[in-house]
């Protein structure tokens, strides 16, 4: 094990090499392997590897693709190893070294060096006018933390965030608590994320989830990949798309950059993937322009319609609205397809020709698609090309929205919004004894709006990085800054614990590998994947620390000192619970669940059986919709796609292979050809010249916004970027986040979904000398 570094990224060591055609393979454990050797040694790496998203283990804290019925002994991909040893390591934060590091200091510090500094292990307080966090003890903690919420002049000065990698049991506790405090201010990742995929599924097949499962993908004859990375994002997805061109799928990639993971994948568990070559992944790649896949999809859809390529029986039978969307296509223009999408119609065509020839087609998609303004528009218009041939409810077809984190899907089962359904609420009085609030609370933009108008106190965060995460970065650390006290759930150090209110704690927590003992014993928690299957968790390895507490036990107290008297009774108005009893066994915690959120009955008996179980899904199950209607809708959407100025470029933020979310592994991206630096901007060598631009010459990135209601136009910068031609579209440019999420404008959002515009940023190249 190594110690960890010294340094930060230096921008100077930065070097170009041409991108990679394939993924994984034996470069791809070796460097696992290695960062898995620096964080926790060859012991402790075998003892926790061998046991991640096993049936009897822990749920990798990474992403939230599925495991099949049958595992491998290393059931994990490279990025989940990092995952896991970022979260296992040896490396230790102690109060010791708060001591030696005031907050000035470790603000210098770059994202990657703070992470690597290891894991926290007491909780520490941060006093007004101080200069470095202080050690104090769980009781002062929560006591602090308690009169702060109590003193409030309404619960809605609160705010509670929370991020993909809480548990259901703690969740469901986290949200309680919340609407016993009289809120529902719940902002989550995954109003930055899927919010638009929920929103338009919930509006067309009536639940905002996917409808696949891992033997759909294993069994469809078409699959379309847009505006995804499987290789960096959800690697273990290659491994099922693997499987499902040995059955004969077809598989089309469209997305703005060349993903080596969607090109060739060396499946680092057969002899083929690690010395035959591996196997080509995408049939064709559509190189699409950053927010054209809206008019992709029209496109295609007019294109079945005008072939008759339609299920009749199931639209007549299972839909509403054809006529409507059938009538808007009519005038669908072909010249503003191919400029919104830069494709050729041959290209369009050729798809539409592979959809008539397939039987079961899936489209699957991430956050290329949903962090546009039109996000929301171009998702139905994906449900509109699917229901055209019955692609819902029948095996190997439907919509596959892949999630990031490990459990943000279950986090929202669990509760975990801004507005959740009437039906959702009244469970909730019904089983603890009070009236939660209905009024909406703030997502996670209308909370920093909030913030920076002064309307909030307290900020706490359940897990995540909230100033890494958002966007518009200078605005959402001022409205951090702006409240009394903020409180940050974690286990390791970052930014988030930097940017405080005038006092701040931090509250040390298990991670997943770890064991989790309590009165009633050793506990397991349990999450919900991205394909609705539910499944426990049980951590195997000592805590970092003998202070830290387990999320629920964190909630289980705070709740405690604040809805219960001296004498244990609950507060007039307060959920009733046992909350000490909750936080000794979470098996009472999940028969509440049960009480409460359907298809949770007999929960207890469902995780025991290995692998879990299967949430219902209406419209995978029986073509069942929980519309209005009660049937699936199709909808008629206006043709919207970004114009960018002349001059200008169409920016998307993104990851690095070496990083998940806001947590960054190492300093290089191999698949793209960066090593040793990060702050790189990958645009089109055609679009360098035209501008006046020259391959690695350093530039500030400046975002221009003009507000519609306003009319006026902002600026933001980012400074210090060295230019990368790269194989993207002209007139579209790529970065990572979370460095250029200060050119992402607050204010910009998606429309109904309210999801920041993190892939349509409009920006001007700017010479470092002027």
């Amino acid at each position: 094990m190594s110690k960890a570094p010294r340094h930060g990224i230096d921008e100077s060591e930065l070097s170009i090499k041409g991108p990679k055609k394939t993924s994984v393979g034996i470069p791809g454990v070796l460097h696992a392997l290695q960062i898995s050797m620096e964080q926790m040694g060859p012991l402790r790496s075998a003892e926790t590897l061998l046991r991640v998203n096993q049936k009897d283990g822990f749920d990798c804290p990474g992403c939230a693709w599925p495991e099949g019925d049958k595992r491998h002994v290393a059931e994990f991909c490279e990025n989940g190893a990092k995952a896991v040893a970022e979260e296992a390591t040896k490396r230790r934060v102690s109060p010791q070294f708060f001591a030696e590091h005031s907050v000035a200091d470790l603000l210098q510090q770059d994202d990657y060096w703070l992470g690597q500094q290891g894991r926290l292990t007491h909780p520490m307080l941060l006093d007004e006018g101080a200069s470095h966090y202080r050690p104090v003890s769980w009781d002062e903690a929560f006591t602090l933390l308690s009169d702060e919420l109590l003193s409030l002049d309404s619960p809605e000065q609160a705010v509670f965030y929370t991020s993909g990698r809480t548990s259901n049991e703690a969740a469901f506790l986290y949200q309680l608590m919340v609407r016993g405090l009289g809120t529902n201010n719940l902002p989550d990742c995954s109003n930055m994320c899927h919010e638009s995929s929920g929103s338009a599924l919930v509006e067309t097949i009536g639940i905002g989830k996917g409808s696949v499962s891992l033997e759909d993908i294993h069994q469809a004859e078409l699959i379309l990949i847009a505006g995804q990375n499987p290789a960096t994002n959800h690697p273990r997805m290659l491994s099922a798309l693997e499987k499902a061109k040995r059955n004969g799928a077809r598989i089309i990639a469209i997305n703005p950059l060349p993903e080596a993971g969607l090109l060739r994948f060396e499946n680092p568990q057969t002899i083929r993937g690690l010395v035959g070559g591996g196997v080509a992944i995408a049939d064709q790649f559509l190189q699409i322009r950053l927010g054209g896949d809206q008019a992709l999809f029209q496109a295609l859809g007019k294109c079945l319609v005008d072939a008759g390529a339609l299920d009749r029986s199931f639209i007549e039978q299972y839909t509403i609205g054809f006529e409507e969307y059938q009538s808007g296509l009519q005038d669908l223009d072909w010249a503003e397809v191919l400029t919104a999408t830069g494709l050729t119609e041959e290209q369009i065509r050729d798809t539409a020709t592979a959809l008539m020839a397939s039987q079961r087609t899936i489209v699957c998609w991430a956050m290329g698609l949903t962090q546009h303004k039109h996000s929301v528009a171009t998702l139905r218009d994906v449900v509109n090309l699917l229901l055209l041939q019955g692609n819902i409810g029948k095996v190997g077809a439907g919509v596959c929205p892949v999630r990031g984190h490990s459990n943000v899907q279950g986090d929202r089962t669990m509760g975990i919004f801004e507005k959740m359904p009437e039906s959702f609420h009244a469970a909730l009085d019904a089983e603890f004894a009070f009236s939660s609030p209905r009024k909406h609370g703030f997502d996670t933009v209308a909370a920093i709006q909030a913030m920076r108008a002064g309307q909030v106190r307290v900020f706490m965060g359940m897990g995540g990085n909230f100033v890494r995460a958002t966007p518009d970065t200078e605005v959402t650390e001022a409205a951090l800054r702006n409240t009394s006290l903020t409180v940050q759930v974690s286990t390791k150090l970052n930014r988030s614990h930097l940017v405080t209110g005038r006092r701040a704690l931090i509250l040390p927590t298990l991670g997943r590998t770890e064991k989790d003992s309590q009165s009633g014993g050793e506990q397991r928690v349990t999450v919900e994947d991205s394909m609705s299957a539910v499944h426990a968790s049980h951590g195997r390895l000592r805590p970092a620390s003998a202070e830290l507490l387990s999320e629920v036990a964190i909630i289980a107290r705070l709740s405690e000192a604040l809805f219960t008297d001296h004498e244990g009774k609950s507060r007039p108005g307060a959920p009733v619970a046992s909350w000490g009893s909750l936080s000794g066994d979470y098996g009472q915690i999940r028969q509440h669940i049960a009480a409460v959120v359907p298809g949770f009955s007999d929960y207890e008996q469902k995780i025991d059986r290995p692998g879990g179980f299967v949430l219902p899904h209406g419209p995978r199950d029986e073509r069942q919709f929980s519309t209005p209607s009660g049937k699936a809708v199709f909808t008629a959407n206006q043709l919207e796609f970004p114009r960018v100025p002349a001059g200008r470029l169409l920016l998307q933020t993104l990851r690095s292979h070496d990083q998940y979310n806001t947590t960054i592994y190492g300093k290089d991206d191999r698949y793209r050809g960066v090593y040793g630096g990060r702050r790189v901007v990958l645009v089109n060598a055609e679009d360098l010249a035209e501008l006046g631009f020259a391959e690695a010459e350093e530039v500030n990135l400046v975002s221009e916004w003009t507000d519609p209601d306003s009319g006026v136009l902002s600026e933001r910068r980012a400074e210090a970027f060295r230019l990368v031609p790269y194989s993207t579209p002209r007139g579209c440019a790529a970065a990572y986040y979370p460095e250029t999420n200060v050119l992402v404008p607050l204010e910009s959002t998606a429309d109904i979904s309210g999801t920041p515009t993190s892939k349509a940023v409009v920006i001007r190249l700017e010479h470092r000398s002027s």
